[in-house]
């Protein structure tokens, strides 16, 4: 009699490691959500992996860009910025291309604590609306630690922007904003495009739908509901989100 005819009755399945879920999550994306619908809502270990490959991105782009470079092509990139800065006093301009690049910096440098802030916030979102719309009943933690492995993907994008930066990008032409080809708007040029058009083609990336897909999948595993619940609470945020952004591309650009 094989060992898994004489097992307990409800014996389940050891959970999986933390870096089988990280794997999972690329090749086997629902066994990674059913281990954290299991109650296993450990997720220190996508939360490294975002803090060193960002921290290794931001070392890639202060050796071969130059942060202060980062800092003049956004300026460059808002021409009544620009302009402003043009007719400011020369100490004025050099103290706020000064201040923008120490702006820029602090950025990376507290990328993980704004990575806790966003997914904290998103979760509770996704976690009202999976639940309250949609009939779920999700955990607070569940939500989050399937929001923290379902955004591996990004860590793509920063590898694709490594390799641009060092494919030999320009340093005058790299945009912070859009590092990696995984968009239409990393194809156009900011200046020359409708802003309207140019913040929706950088919307719609395809590492951001990748993303999405996995939220969906991950929100609505551990809530319990369908998957097109998941999709439609995800994607529906998204789209909101996306229209804001393309609106406040028309006002302020």
């Amino acid at each position: 009699m094989s060992d898994l005819a004489v097992q307990p009755e409800g014996a389940t399945a050891p959970g999986l490691s933390q870096w089988q879920r990280v794997s999972n999550t690329f090749s086997a994306p629902s066994k990674t959500f059913d281990d954290i619908k299991r109650g296993n809502k450990s997720w220190w270990m996508p939360f490294l992996i975002f803090a060193v490959i960002g921290y290794i991105f931001f070392g890639v782009v202060a050796l071969k860009i130059g942060m202060q470079q980062v800092s003049e092509n956004q300026i460059h990139l808002n021409p009544s910025q620009e302009e402003k800065l043009s007719q400011a006093p020369p100490e004025q301009r050099a103290m706020g291309l000064k201040i923008g690049t120490y702006i820029t910096e602090g950025i990376f440098i507290a990328n993980p604590v704004l990575v806790l802030g966003v997914v904290a916030l998103g979760s509770l979102v996704l976690w009202g609306t999976i639940n309250f719309v949609f009939g779920g009943k999700a955990t607070f933690g569940g939500i989050y630690c399937a929001w923290m492995y379902a955004g591996l993907p990004a860590i793509v994008k920063s590898l694709l922007g490594m390799v641009v930066i060092f494919a030999g990008t320009a340093p005058e032409s790299f945009n912070i904003k859009n590092f990696a080809p995984t968009n239409l708007g990393a194809f156009l040029n900011p200046l020359e495009t409708n802003k309207a058009l140019y913040a929706l083609a950088t919307s719609i990336d395809a590492v951001t739908i990748w993303t999405l897909v996995l939220l969906g999948m991950g929100i609505a595993t551990v809530a319990g509901v369908k998957r097109t619940s998941g999709y439609i609470a995800v994607f529906g945020w998204w789209a909101i989100i996306v229209l804001i952004g393309v609106g406040a591309a028309v006002a302020f650009g």
